[in-house]
């Protein structure tokens, strides 16, 4: 359990989330995202952070005088509480999902690869906002953009979502400068960007590029996902290794390279969180072992935490105003 789901009290829920592993079993992807979602939800509600998702999804409580055709009786089911969400034009997200599909997102140690994780983190995410009514759309890429599909929240437009994150990676290396800057160019509304990436690739620019897309009036937030071999490097003997980028192959041993691996792949992760904090955004390392209900925990953190300080800042500016 990492130190956020201590500290929300989220043990009830902790206590049963699905290895991934097990996951990884169920072939069809939007299924996947299901059970995790569902399973999520059972959790959140026998948990001491029951009605977290009320604040989340901007529902108010139902009171007398109010239409009845607009209870969601959905959650009603979930929190025995009677509850309105919003008309769609106040508060409907519009997200969108960039998950990178560059060959090195292959890699996989547990039995699946990075991609495929990364592809259910996005699949569990979207689910969870479309059955919302939000609007989700989708941004694969590797050097560029591969596919796209803009933010929609209609029937049948789901499974296209799945479809398009089932794709299996094949470009070459990770260039995040070209796609982040063309999502920046044909996003006109504002609103959330989730980038899932191993972020394998030169970050020298990543500041202005991700910048770019905050300074636009967006919300972002990065899952970084590594395999674990990647962040512990433990491999016990000598072996020809692979760039699965670039394709060539080098002679390592990792008893004697380990150290120096590690330092570097720290001093890289630590740059990246360096810049997500000034730039405020949400940032996550996730190994791909993690239960995928953790990621939901910190992302819905995340998105309560936002919508207090939107709220705490109206205040003051209205106290100010006053």
């Amino acid at each position: 359990m990492t130190a956020n789901a201590a500290k929300s009290g989220f043990t009830g829920a902790a206590a049963g989330m699905i290895d991934p592993v097990s996951l990884m079993r169920i072939k069809s992807l939007e299924l996947r995202a299901k059970v995790i979602v569902e399973g999520f939800w059972k959790g959140i509600h026998r948990s001491p952070y029951h009605g977290f998702s009320v604040e989340f999804t901007e529902y108010r409580q139902y009171t007398p005088g109010d239409d009845p055709r607009y209870i969601d009786w959905r959650l009603y089911a979930r929190s025995d509480r009677f509850h309105i969400k919003k008309f769609e034009d106040e508060t409907n997200l519009r997200c969108h999902l960039l998950v990178d599909r560059s060959r090195s997102m292959g890699y996989g140690s547990v039995g699946y690869s990075k991609a495929q994780y990364a592809a259910t983190l996005a699949a569990t995410v979207g689910y969870l906002l479309f059955s919302q009514g939000d609007a989700v759309g989708v941004a694969t890429f590797d050097d560029q953009i591969r596919d796209y599909l803009p933010p929609r929240n209609r029937p049948g437009y789901l499974r296209r979502l799945m479809m398009a994150l089932e794709s299996q990676p094949e470009g070459l290396a990770t260039d995040l400068g070209v796609p982040l800057r063309r999502i920046a160019q044909m996003l006109v509304r504002r609103g959330l960007i989730v980038l899932i990436s191993d972020l394998l690739s030169s970050i020298d620019k990543l500041e202005s590029d991700v910048g770019y897309l905050c300074a636009s009036g967006h919300d972002v937030v990065i899952f970084n996902v590594l395999d674990p071999a990647e962040l512990s490097f433990d491999f016990d003997s000598p072996a020809l290794f692979c760039d699965i980028e670039s394709g060539r192959d080098r002679y390592v041993d990792p008893v004697a390279a380990q150290a120096d691996y590690k330092r570097r792949l720290n001093e890289h992760l630590d740059k990246v969180a360096f810049i997500c904090r000034s730039l405020g955004i949400d940032y996550h390392l996730f190994a791909t072992d993690r239960p995928f209900d953790l990621a939901l925990l910190e992302f819905l953190q995340d998105r309560m935490g936002r919508r207090k300080q939107v709220r705490r800042r109206g205040a003051l500016i209205g106290g100010a105003k006053a």
